[in-house]
């Protein structure tokens, strides 16, 4: 009985320490590094310009200087296809996809480095 206890135990503070690591992911999603970010980006600048200045294909909200996390959060939600906005959902479910998620943290700090 003892040893179940101990399991059990052992158990729950293992699947606790797996949420609270899953939880500060969520919470601070990693720094990219914008130099890395800026050749990611050269495939976008077809639409939203070479600094990001332009509304994609005359739609999308101007992107330049946006929050790295503000990037991030609708890159995931493009790639998710739970992006609402702009009628861009389906060119932009395409990109996203393509993209890892170091690949969204690198274009987030690219982007946020870009003034409007």
């Amino acid at each position: 009985m003892k040893k179940i206890a101990l399991s059990l135990l052992f158990l729950g503070s293992v699947a606790f320490a797996a949420e609270a690591n899953a939880t500060a992911a969520k919470a601070a999603p990693a720094a990219g590094d914008a130099a890395a970010g800026k050749a990611v980006f050269a495939k976008c600048a077809g639409c939203h310009g070479q600094n990001a200045e332009k509304a994609a294909l005359g739609k999308s909200d101007i992107i330049a200087g946006w929050d790295a996390a503000k990037v991030v959060d609708a890159l995931k939600a493009f790639k998710a296809g739970t992006y609402k906005g702009h009628g861009m959902e389906g060119v932009m479910k395409g990109q996203a996809n393509a993209l890892s998620d170091a690949d969204m943290a690198n274009v987030a700090a690219y982007i946020a480095s870009l003034k409007k």
